[in-house]
């Protein structure tokens, strides 16, 4: 049923300023529209919508994830920005916080400025 849809990510933001902030200038998202609900953003087929909230509740899993072509680059240029990567004791990583999957995929986590936990992956 809805196999063709285009797909809109949702996340949540209590401090709408500095998520704007963080999306648009920090990770480059290009913003299309801001009203008292949201903050919408372009994504490249699809948007990312961060609505507006009283209070957002930090998952111990990633809520949204990017795919990118070269994430040692991805992750260095997130890191000049300020942007830490998060380290888990459970996890292999790399000096920049890169964990390298089974399968060959390469991952790393960070959060936005509400502590919703984003990921970069570059595919096998």
């Amino acid at each position: 049923m809805l196999n063709k849809s285009v797909l809109e990510a949702l996340v949540g933001t209590a401090r709408a300023d500095a998520a704007k902030n963080f999306y648009h200038t920090t990770l480059g998202l290009t913003l299309e529209s801001e009203d008292q609900f949201a903050l919408v953003f372009a994504m490249n087929g699809g948007k990312l919508r961060v609505s507006k909230v009283p209070t957002v509740i930090p998952s111990t899993y990633a809520v949204l994830g990017f795919r990118v072509g070269d994430i040692a680059a991805v992750v260095a240029g997130l890191a000049s920005a300020g942007v830490a990567m998060e380290r888990y004791p459970f996890l292999t990583q790399d000096g920049a916080g890169i964990w390298q999957a089974p399968g060959g995929a390469r991952i790393a986590w960070f959060r936005d400025p509400d502590l919703n936990l984003l990921s970069v992956m570059q595919p096998a």
